[in-house]
């Protein structure tokens, strides 16, 4: 998973970057694109490492993407705007300024909100926009066109000319057809506000609502909270009232903004977490690991976590009848510990 990081300038993306990841970057590179890969917090994956005690324990692993300041191409000599270079993120996180400066102006976080949000939909309707102009050009050669195509950018076009975003319209933010034009303001976003010191509450913002998906930081003392030892770190969360780090918190967030879940293969080489799509059938949950698991793909050996966790071990949940066989159908769940019988 790989999250684009964006917001305003002076918003504090690179403060709450850094909170994320607990990596303070040198002074000198702090406006070059940052990409820094965080483990996923996984009490399970260290209990089942426990049990089994294997050479190699692996946690999922979430991707945030910072970039930096806007650049010239040396090709076309015209600026890139940092926008472009999230394109390639599952999601996006937009931090908004809800902090005050000290002789400054006070915060308007529903305007900075909507000023973004409306750079997203300006950058998409651009790139809609060409494509209709070669779709058009193609129609006049008597080329072939993709008809479902054209009438998926059209409808795009309209909500974006309304000053819709995309990820609004479920049909049009997953179409398969659209996937390849990597669409701003078709990826879910999570809107995290940076916040005063002593203030953990979201914005009341009637344009959110409904139809976002919110949460609240203290930017910076969760800032200075990543740089401490383990033990200040307690201490330090048990004065302010913080029940987990921000990393916990916006990447439990994440995973329910993408639908994703985890579920676990186990054994004495290797316990491992993988992270796959709710939903995911059991074939298809196989080439998460490799693709020749999925070809020859048999039957999936199932236990449930906290079943396992009862029995004890995995002979004994198996004398229990915890462990069931499953086809290729089978929808794999949060937790499941799945054994893949396959021959290729």
């Amino acid at each position: 998973m790989k999250l684009g990081i964006i917001g305003l300038p002076g918003s504090g993306k690179a403060t709450i970057l850094e909170a994320l990841t607990h990596y303070a970057a040198d002074t000198g590179y702090k406006g070059d694109d940052r990409l820094q890969t965080v483990r996923v917090p996984e009490q399970r994956v260290e209990i089942l490492s426990d049990m089994y005690k294997p050479r190699k324990t692996v946690f999922a692993q979430v991707e945030y993407f910072l970039p930096g300041r806007a650049t010239q191409s040396a090709e076309s000599g015209k600026t890139q705007n940092p926008l472009t270079r999230v394109r390639d993120c599952d999601a996006l996180i937009h931090v908004v300024k809800n902090f005050s400066i000290y002789g400054g102006e006070a915060p308007t976080a529903a305007d900075d909100w909507q000023s973004l949000d409306q750079e997203l939909i300006l950058a998409d309707m651009i790139v809609v926009e060409k494509r209709l102009e070669r779709i058009e050009q193609e129609k006049k050669r008597n080329r072939k066109i993709e008809q479902q195509e054209l009438e998926l950018l059209e409808e795009c076009y309209q909500h974006l000319e309304n000053e819709r975003p995309l990820r609004q319209y479920p049909h049009l933010a997953t179409a398969p057809l659209l996937k390849g034009f990597a669409l701003l303001s078709a990826k879910p976003v999570l809107i995290l506000f940076n916040n005063d010191d002593g203030d953990d509450s979201v914005p009341a913002i009637t344009e959110l609502a409904d139809s976002e998906n919110c949460m609240a930081v203290q930017g910076k003392l969760e800032q200075e909270l990543a740089q401490m030892s383990a033990e200040e770190a307690a201490e330090f969360m048990l004065e302010f009232n913080i029940s987990a780090s921000v990393t916990d918190r916006v990447i439990k967030k994440s995973y329910r903004l993408l639908g994703l879940i985890s579920f676990f293969t186990v054994g004495e080489d290797e316990v491992r977490a993988w992270t796959i799509h709710s939903g995911t059938q059991a074939v298809n949950a196989a080439a998460a690991i490799h693709t020749d698991i999925q070809r020859g793909f048999i039957r999936a050996e199932v236990a449930a976590y906290t079943d396992l966790i009862a029995a004890g071990s995995y002979a004994e949940a198996r004398k229990q009848g915890v462990v069931r066989l499953e086809g290729k159908t089978y929808e794999v769940n949060d937790g499941d510990i799945i054994n893949f019988r396959f021959n290729v």
